[in-house]
């Protein structure tokens, strides 16, 4: 018994040691996939078992115990930053995604010593955070095991699991805001009054989450003071619509575009500053928000 043990860890080793490209193609091909969620990458990289016409759950994967949830190494899931899985606070890194399959429900869970072959080495007590989901039965079957990253908003995704015709999955969510608010703020202490675009990006990205207009419109006054050009002027015009300074906004606006012209800007500058425009004197002489915004 204590040979066979050793010869399978060997034999785990060598596998653990060969290059992907190596020789011989495997059973379960490699895998990964990954989405960006706000700035932060959520990455999953694992081997891809077939079903090839067994009887999985129950059975090749037992209930009740735990699996590597994947085929050959520990299947790994990968954060850039800190993220909160399933409502969980986790710290940027890599982990092993393990589990445990049941009829209905599934244990999740994510393990400190991600570089592991299969569960021989898996120790509960390296565990970082446990939780539990539904097992939900599909109708159309996915012969090979895979794993999605599915957007669920601008600062979560689900991820997904995949195979013979169940799905399992959870939600990973990042602090957007925290964490571009944190780099901002970072960014213009570097920047002082010497870079006029980390101030006009800034009251760019408020504009477009459409919250705290009037801190923008400040940062964009600081740009323009910083330098004067048809960008920041343009991100000024939006605000002040945004605002419900429909005149102001179209004087700031139709001086951009003067300016831009005496530049002899490229079309790529000119065009929505002119297009821009001309729909906003369509809108009741430049009343109205801009179409496809909310006004703030």
């Amino acid at each position: 018994m204590k040979r066979l043990v050793l010869a399978m860890l060997s034999m785990a080793a060598l596998v653990w040691a060969e290059p992907e490209g190596g020789i011989f193609p495997k059973l379960s091909p490699h895998a990964i996939v990954s989405q960006t969620v706000g700035t932060t990458t959520v990455s999953l990289e694992y081997h891809r078992p077939q079903v090839r016409g067994r009887k999985i759950w129950g059975e090749l994967v037992p209930f009740g115990q735990v699996w590597r949830t994947g085929a050959n190494e520990a299947t790994t899931i990968s954060f850039s930053d800190a993220v909160r899985v399933n409502g969980q606070p986790v710290p940027a890194g890599t982990y092993a995604l393990f589990s445990i399959p049941g009829p209905d429900q599934w244990t999740i869970i994510l393990n400190k010593r991600w570089r592991q072959f299969g569960t021989f080495e898996y120790q509960p007590k390296e565990d970082l955070i446990r939780f539990d989901v539904k097992a939900k039965a599909v109708k159309e079957h996915t012969e090979w095991l895979t794993y999605e990253v599915y957007p669920a908003s601008r600062s979560s995704s689900y991820v997904d699991l995949y195979w013979e015709k169940l799905r399992v999955s959870f939600l990973v969510d990042v602090d957007v805001d925290a964490m571009v608010s944190a780099r901002m703020k970072r960014a213009m202490t570097k920047a002082g009054d010497t870079n006029w675009k980390i101030y006009s990006d800034a009251a760019e990205y408020f504009l477009e989450q459409e919250k705290e207009l009037a801190q923008a419109l400040t940062w964009v006054e600081k740009s323009i003071k910083i330098q004067e050009n048809p960008t920041n002027m343009l991100v000024k015009a939006r605000l002040l619509r945004a605002l419900g300074q429909s005149t102001q906004a179209t004087n700031v606006l139709e001086k951009a575009l003067k300016a831009a012209h005496a530049q002899n800007a490229p079309s790529t500058v000119i065009g929505p500053l002119q297009s821009t425009l001309d729909q906003w004197k369509k809108q009741n002489g430049g009343g109205g928000p801009v179409a496809g915004k909310k006004r703030g």
